[in-house]
């Protein structure tokens, strides 16, 4: 896989490609499964729902309401009107890779 080291962005390409290497799927079907993850995540997030994935974190839908705000340049006040937007909450794991912490499983032994 791609990896982010000189400030790259990893694209959906190199997603199919990690795919195509790792699982051995053509690159048609890697391409084709890529998609309908995404396609999947997409109708969530736009019927509302949220979307946990375990070890990666989670996506949620918020409304935000319309608002005062100021233009910067004019100094002009206006209506920022109300949205809805994604956010994304990175889970523990998630933050430890990225941190370069090892992550570690807690096993029990009944003996």
């Amino acid at each position: 896989m791609t990896e982010d080291k000189d400030g790259r962005t990893i694209t959906k390409a190199d997603l199919v490609e990690a795919v195509h290497e790792t699982v051995g799927f053509s690159k048609k079907v890697s391409s084709e499964a890529v998609e309908k993850v995404f396609e999947v995540m997409k109708d969530a997030l736009a019927s509302g729902d949220g979307l946990k994935i375990s070890g990666f974190g989670k996506f949620d839908v918020r409304k935000k309401n319309a608002r005062r705000g100021r233009n910067p340049k004019t100094e002009e006040g206006l209506i920022i009107p109300a949205r809805t937007v994604v956010t994304f909450k990175a889970s523990q794991v998630l933050k430890a890779v990225v941190a370069g912490d090892a992550v570690t499983t807690t096993t029990h032994d009944d003996d």
